[in-house]
């Protein structure tokens, strides 16, 4: 194993030589994941060093990424609709339990609990059509798409439950 890891390390030292003597020469930045550990080791950039906090607010910052949602700061749960995005960390665009080694470890506590949840409060209460905002019965028109969803959302108002 060791003398594996001892030839691997030869490999990869001339690798990086070889792009170090490339880029002296004047070759062509290519911006990749070598090019970058090379600028940052050359620069003797201590900043880079980041704090746990500062990771964490890079963490939650993510889902704030104009550039990746429309509208990132408005509750949208209708922007899945149809995507390929999943929750269990493969799309770093929502990683609500992380990702990776340090993925949580109840990842399926916590999507069997939320079903648990929601139904426990459609068990708990009587539900009534809000005829306040809505005067009329409700509207089971639908729209069609990827998924069909009501053209109008149903709204409801929670009564306690009376035995």
């Amino acid at each position: 194993m060791d003398r594996d890891m001892g030839k691997a390390l030869k490999i990869a030292a001339t690798f990086v030589k070889g792009r170090i003597e490339e880029r002296k020469a004047g070759g062509e930045k290519r911006e990749d994941f070598l090019d970058v550990l090379l600028e940052f080791e050359g620069s003797n950039n201590e900043l880079a060093k980041l704090s746990e906090l500062e990771i964490n607010i890079f963490i939650l910052a993510i889902g704030r990424e104009e550039e990746c949602w429309e509208e990132p700061l408005c509750f949208k749960p209708e922007r899945f609709l149809g995507s390929k995005i999943e929750y269990k960390g493969q799309h770093f665009e929502f990683i609500p339990f992380g990702a990776g080694r340090r993925i949580c470890p109840d990842l399926p506590l916590g999507h069997r609990m939320m079903h648990f949840a929601l139904c426990s409060l459609l068990h708990e209460f009587d539900w009534e059509h809000d005829f306040s905002t809505n005067p009329n019965p409700i509207d089971t028109n639908d729209k069609i798409g990827l998924v069909e969803r009501k053209l109008e959302p149903l709204k409801v108002i929670p009564r306690k439950y009376v035995v």
